[in-house]
């Protein structure tokens, strides 16, 4: 299985410098990847403790971010390496001030994990959710450096619960912890005899709790919404925008529009605004008369999570595609949310819906019963706000159960 595993990274490596010249984030991969080692140069590693945490990509950094942001609170000494596996991890946050050190994480080659590994020398290293890297976990190991794994997820289609998954299961052997987010990765991770399991829930829960505590007001938003009762419809993807678009069209009620794509190019923007015949303004073009448009399109990032605040009622995309974006940004701030069918691999959102807070739909049909019903019946949409904020709140503190491991001074 090791040569195995060794020729699908060499495969992955390979295709990735191939596809570069032709696909944007193959290259930017394979140049940040190179940088790397030049960059090691420069690094002077010092005396002070060092705490790795390596995230896929954006998603997983918000996991570890809470974790990080508390460490260097408690301990600012301490140094920080953040690493990425994806692009559109490292792109977005590659001048993030919580971490000393930024890098992509070169390919998992036996060589590489014990170059970077004696290069930085940590103290302790976070992998967050799903990250097995078995050459950089087997140096850790080696240097018996204590490994955490953080809001991770086990299902049992996974290869550690296969015949032919020994290789992974070595890999769950190499973790000093895994924390876990729900009592069925403990009963499967007991099935197999893997007994170093917590479980803690979600560090992202401690996250949006945190944005949402630190929101600022938002004049243009406000300004548009002026007074007036909102749909927030965040990280949408085209089969959102038309079953959207679609309602809001026939829509002759006083509810305000806020569309966040998750995709904001010129393209797609202008895609968005020749399909609404609504009164649509831009927000990058917005002037004073704000308050006298129906639809204001996001035509920027940075903002949405603060957005949820003004909404009634939340509208998260990527359910019609692989998967939904994140609800949690939405819930904590105590309105409903609707999404699509494709939410199954999401504990929040299962439990969402499970507790009354959010709603699911599969067709446009299903959009216009869900809408209708919050629109028009302002008790049924403020309880199933409240019933998705009391589950957020129940879901906190993750964030300081795993800081008790890594925090030399509790």
């Amino acid at each position: 299985m090791a040569f195995l595993y060794n020729l699908g990274i060499g495969a992955y490596h390979l295709a990735v410098r191939l596809a570069s010249p032709f696909h944007e984030k193959a290259g930017l991969l394979s140049k940040g990847r190179k940088e790397v080692w030049a960059k090691l140069k420069e690094i002077r590693r010092g005396n002070e403790r060092l705490v790795w945490f390596h995230a896929a990509s954006l998603g997983e950094f918000e996991q570890g971010r809470p974790l990080m942001e508390k460490l260097k609170h408690l301990e600012p000494e301490t140094k920080i390496l953040l690493t990425f596996f994806s692009p559109s991890g490292y792109e977005i946050r590659k001048n993030y001030a919580g971490a000393d050190y930024i890098l992509y994480l070169p390919a998992d080659t036996k060589r590489n994990a014990k170059r970077f590994v004696e290069a930085f020398r940590p103290d302790a290293a976070v992998f967050v959710k799903y990250e097995f890297w078995f050459h950089y976990l087997n140096e850790l190991n080696k240097r018996a450096i204590p490994v955490y794994l953080v809001s991770a997820i086990f299902r049992s289609e996974q290869p550690f619960f296969k015949t032919w998954g020994g290789l992974h299961r070595k890999m769950l052997g190499f973790f000093k912890y895994l924390y876990v987010q729900d009592e069925q990765s403990v009963n499967l991770l007991a099935s197999i005899g893997v007994k170093n399991v917590l479980l803690t829930g979600d560090t992202r829960f401690d996250r949006v709790k945190q944005i949402a505590d630190e929101a600022k007001e938002i004049d243009k938003v406000r300004l548009f919404c002026n007074g007036q009762s909102a749909v927030v419809c965040g990280s949408t993807w085209q089969p959102d925008e038309d079953i959207l678009m679609e309602y809001i069209n026939t829509y002759s009620g006083k509810y305000k529009w806020i569309i966040a794509p998750h995709e904001i190019g010129e393209g797609h923007i202008k895609n968005i605004l020749e399909k609404c015949t609504k009164k649509v303004v831009r927000y990058t073009q917005a002037g004073d008369d704000l308050a006298d448009y129906d639809v204001l399109i996001l035509d920027c990032i940075g903002l949405l999570s603060s957005i949820y605040r003004y909404g009634k009622i939340a509208y998260i995309g990527g359910g019609f595609g692989v998967s939904i974006h994140n609800t949690l940004e939405a819930a904590v701030y105590g309105i409903p949310v609707i999404f699509g069918p494709k939410y199954q691999k999401f504990n929040e959102a299962v439990n969402l819906i499970r507790e009354g807070g959010a709603f699911s739909i599969n067709s446009s049909a299903g959009l216009s019963g869900v809408l209708d019903s919050l629109i028009n019946s302002p008790l049924l949409a403020e309880t199933a706000g409240k019933q998705a904020l009391t589950f957020v709140k129940s879901q906190l503190g993750a964030t300081d159960i795993v800081l008790k491991e890594l925090n030399t001074r509790t």
